[in-house]
């Protein structure tokens, strides 16, 4: 390795301060988006593969819980869009269905709103995760998808589509 290769000491050590705070944040942050074990797993290793090499730069970043968030964001983006270019048949929305009376009911619900994500093409899962599971504006969702913000709003239309055409069905026709 030449000495611009190395991680630099200052920020190799930032990170190593934070790592035992933000592991399980970001490994949180992932597997309540991915929905799989091994997929957060994997992607929290690659959050911080990447953490490594951005200290690398000059200048080098200042490491903080919430810019590996960031990290993991990108990341997650990332997997999606893999997952959509094998795929090609994943849709996702978010709905927000009417508060349920019931605490039950709304772990349920949660838990169906996940498997019909699961079903949903990956840019759609995306988009909606990002938009309504994160809060992030569309003009965000468009930056870190890479699309035009009208784009981004035709892209969240058709997928708010697709998961209300979805979600009655897994449930057996009726809601």
């Amino acid at each position: 390795m030449t000495g611009s290769e190395k991680v630099r000491p200052e920020s190799g050590a930032a990170l190593l301060e934070v790592y035992d705070a933000a592991l399980p944040q970001v490994y949180g942050y992932l597997l309540a988006r991915c929905g799989g074990r091994a997929v957060a797993e994997d992607l929290t290793a690659e959050t911080f593969l990447a953490a490594v090499s951005a200290c690398r730069r000059q200048p080098p970043p200042t490491p903080t819980t919430g810019w590996l968030i960031g990290i993991a964001r990108h990341k997650l983006v990332d997997h999606w869009r893999a997952a959509d270019r094998e795929a090609r048949g994943l849709h996702a929305v978010a709905a927000e269905p009417d508060p349920p009376d019931d605490p039950w009911d709304e772990r349920l619900d949660a838990l169906l709103t996940q498997e019909v994500l699961a079903a949903q093409a990956a840019h759609h899962r995306a988009a909606l995760t990002l938009r309504y599971l994160d809060g992030l504006s569309v003009a965000e969702v468009a930056r870190l998808l890479g699309r035009t913000v009208a784009a981004t709003e035709a892209l969240l239309t058709r997928a708010r589509t697709a998961f209300r055409h979805s979600y009655p069905s897994i449930e057996g026709g009726g809601r």
